[in-house]
């Protein structure tokens, strides 16, 4: 399963107000520019963020969007399971078992790994990544930066 655009350029986006939101609310078209990514697809994620209650927006001059939480307080999973709506990696491991569920002898596998999975992510909050907190694995430098021995 790959995550769709909505969630990598979403985290993105929020990851970007986490690191340019201090001094006041971020302009789209900055991070637009800052993220290359359209301004047209930010309002559509932005748009959805705000209804679940991530982010609120300011019109005007001054305006732009902000988290209405702390980085530390919003994980990355949560920002995934905004975008993606379904939690699990395939439908069948999610909210919403097909005819065959109760026979499938890999369903219970897929929602474990859907599960495995957002563990990961909800590990994570945004200040983790504003901070260089997490380190990626691909790296060879282990994960979280206060985990690691010595």
């Amino acid at each position: 399963m790959r995550l769709t655009t909505r969630s990598r350029y979403g985290t993105r986006m929020v990851l970007d107000i986490a690191q340019h939101g201090t001094n006041g609310p971020v302009r789209i078209g900055d991070i637009a520019k800052r993220q290359n990514i359209s301004v047209k697809y930010l309002e559509k994620l932005i748009r959805e963020l705000r209804d679940a209650g991530y982010i609120r927006s300011r019109r005007g001059p001054k305006g732009g969007h902000a988290l209405t939480k702390s980085p530390e307080d919003i994980s990355v999973g949560e920002v995934v399971q905004v975008l993606e709506g379904e939690p699990g990696l395939v439908e069948c491991a999610g909210d919403t078992p097909c005819e065959r569920s109760f026979e499938c002898l890999t369903r219970c596998l897929w929602q474990d790994a859907s599960e495995a999975m957002y563990a990961k992510l909800n590990s994570i909050s945004f200040a983790d990544l504003v901070h260089d907190r997490y380190l990626c694995p691909a790296d060879g430098r282990g994960v979280l930066k206060q985990k690691l021995p010595g």
